[in-house]
């Protein structure tokens, strides 16, 4: 990805699959139910292993158009379900999908697929985060004429306003903001909907339907003492906003952030480089409850942000309009309560105080209407939408919703699934539907044929680490902390995939070798319910004798008997599980079978049945002996 010329595409032409196997009789693979936006993940690695990285990343952009973006900030679901942990550790697909964007971007082709003809539907778009963002672009994929309305004068919503610079650059947000911007969509900035023009005005010119994607831009109050008395208490979201589109000024010499979300950990990375000397973090919980990526915690106390946990502010206090310290105290961690956390029960008497000068509150967000004179649709007490069941249709029929303006604050993918579904919902509305509105489905983008990789190489091939940028560095600059990877990380880190959206691990070769077979060379372990995956790649090497019955029974295709002039192989989903040498007929010297498998048949065959039969001849050679034998008969 940082080489100055093109490198040339390795295209690899390999075998296609069993001619049984179609894309969609096979079910989903974990990864891809685990996405929000359901990109087809397995297709896009195997085509990354193979270097053919632009159609890997028309695959992503098929349900996700904003692939850097996630590839740089997801929470990354897939990887919690990655079969591959139950070996080692699970394929980074989030980074991967940030090294496709990248390698497009500078050496491949960005353009999106041509939209339909317009349809004479006109529909407006409220926020252009990436909620909104999303529904413009799959409604304008369509032929709507879309057009979307921003209070702030750049777009991207949170992505410029609430995520920090170092692990999202501004030329990535705008960049793919470009692309559909290319669809024929409009945005027009520094108009916010309520306050600069009406939703009945929009309707009299033309408007048919509305989507809400405003996101949630207000932040939660602590309600403690001292809290609105001091100018040098900020709400997360105002701090963040302010210093990237506005002015980037140092807080106070030693800050203290609350929380311990996303928000949080860009609040303190910030204040780091920002010039802060002390940035303390506080949080009601342990490190096992922290909703933040677990890496990021990691690159935060790397770069001096220190994190006290089981803690719980009581009290702000200051002299003189400035605030001095947080008073605080110690916590234990009691029952589950309905966040499914353990509840943080104060430990009285423990309080103590952090020396601080501000206090940077990132506790939640939630939605701000007050552009409009009164709310134009149903809301909770939380102030997010109200929407029918889990669709985005509100209480008024042409106005939708989603994203953070329904949930609350949630990760940019699922921001992006709901702009996706409401775009769907949306189209369903005014092209006169029937029936309940459809649901996104995951479906099966590509079939992609197996590498042959020997199964040693296949397990000892271990993650790799996204590089990063030293912590000293990281200190002073609002670069990305994320160095790229090279051609050959990335080809080997998409190499590591079991290929899942093949096997199906239901384990039926692994029975047919023991119990029917009794060779017991496929050794499996349970994963959960009626799951199960290879777990010793090594023990077929040593036992399997190419027999090819794990082969008939496998109801995918996921195993592959390949038989050459000189040899015979098995293989997993590309994993070369054993390759045996075929022996020689003495008679006629013609390649014959494996000496294992042969010594296998005299064994369970010959022995039994008291016969004696010529099994070290080819069937040819066997057809001239006995041919011979009648002839003198």
């Amino acid at each position: 990805m940082t080489e100055s010329s093109p490198p040339g595409q390795t295209i690899i032409s390999l075998p296609p699959l069993g001619d049984k196997l179609r894309a969609e009789d096979i079910p989903p693979a974990p990864c891809q139910l685990a996405c929000p936006v359901f990109i087809d993940i397995p297709s896009y690695l195997a085509l990354v292993a193979q270097g053919r990285y632009q159609e890997a990343w028309e695959v992503i952009r098929r349900d996700n158009p904003f692939p850097w973006v996630c590839g740089l900030i997801c929470q990354h679901p897939c990887e919690q379900v990655c079969v591959r942990s139950h070996l080692d550790d699970p394929v980074n697909i989030r980074y991967l999908k940030a090294f496709v964007a990248e390698w497009v971007s500078n050496y491949g082709s960005l353009q999106p697929p041509p939209p339909a003809a317009g349809n004479g539907h006109k529909v407006a778009v409220i926020g252009s985060g990436p909620a909104g963002l999303s529904c413009a672009y799959y409604l304008a994929l369509q032929g709507y004429e879309v057009t979307v309305f921003e209070s702030l004068l750049q777009p991207g919503g949170l992505m410029v306003a609430g995520i920090s610079k170092f692990r999202l650059p501004r030329a990535v947000v705008r960049q793919e903001i470009n692309i559909i911007l290319s669809l024929g969509v409009k945005i027009h900035t520094g108009v916010a909907v309520g306050r600069d023009i009406t939703l009945d005005e929009l309707r009299a010119q033309g408007y048919e339907a509305f989507f809400l994607g405003t996101g949630a831009h207000l932040g939660y109050k602590l309600n403690i003492e001292g809290e609105n008395d001091f100018p040098q208490v900020y709400d997360t979201i105002t701090f963040l906003r302010e210093v990237f589109l506005g002015k980037p000024l140092k807080p106070s010499d030693k800050v203290v952030v609350i929380g311990g979300g996303n928000s949080a950990m860009d609040a303190a990375r910030t204040c780091i480089r920002l010039g802060c000397r002390e940035v303390h973090v506080c949080y009601r919980r342990t490190r096992t409850e922290m909703p933040v990526r677990s890496e990021e915690v990691d690159q935060a106390l790397e770069e001096g942000v220190q994190i006290h946990f089981l803690t719980i502010p009581i009290k702000i206090r200051g002299d003189q309009g400035r605030v001095s310290y947080l008073e605080c105290l110690r916590a234990q961690l009691g029952s589950v309560d309905s966040s499914g956390r353990r509840r943080a029960l104060p430990i009285p008497d423990s309080n103590f105080r952090l020396a601080v000068g501000a206090v940077i509150t990132a506790i939640g967000q939630q939605p701000d209407f007050c552009f409009f004179p009164q709310h134009p649709v149903a809301t909770s007490r939380w102030c997010t939408v109200v929407t029918e069941g889990d669709s985005c249709r509100s209480s008024i029929p042409d106005i939708f919703a989603g994203g953070d303006a329904v949930t609350g604050p949630a990760s940019v993918v699922q921001a992006i699934a709901a702009g996706k579904q409401a775009a769907a919902e949306i189209h369903h509305f005014l092209s006169g539907g029937s029936g309940p509105p459809p649901r996104i489905q995951p479906v099966k983008r590509r079939l992609e044929p197996f590498q042959a990789v020997p199964a040693a190489v296949k397990i000892a091939n271990q993650r790799r680490p996204v590089p990063l940028v030293d912590p000293a560095q990281r200190r002073q600059t609002f670069g990305p902390v994320e160095l790229p990877f090279s051609l050959d990380e990335a080809r080997a880190e998409a190499a590591r995939c079991l290929r899942c959206d093949v096997c199906t691990r239901c384990g039926a070769c692994a029975v047919i070798c023991t119990e029917t077979m009794q060779i017991g060379a496929l050794e499996f372990k349970n994963i959960g319910g009626n799951e199960s995956i290879l777990g010793d790649y090594h023990r077929a090497t040593q036992k399997c004798i190419a027999c090819g019955a794990c082969v008939s029974i496998c109801p995918s295709s996921g195993l592959e008997y390949i038989e050459g002039p000189d040899f015979r192989e098995v293989r997993l989903c590309g994993s070369v599980l054993n390759r045996l040498e075929t022996s020689k007929c003495p008679q006629c010297g013609e390649s014959f079978v494996p000496a294992r498998y042969l010594d296998y048949v005299t064994q369970h065959s010959d022995q039994p049945m008291g016969k004696s039969v010529l099994r070290r001849l080819c069937p040819a050679c066997v057809r001239q002996f006995r041919a011979k034998q009648f002839v003198k008969l």
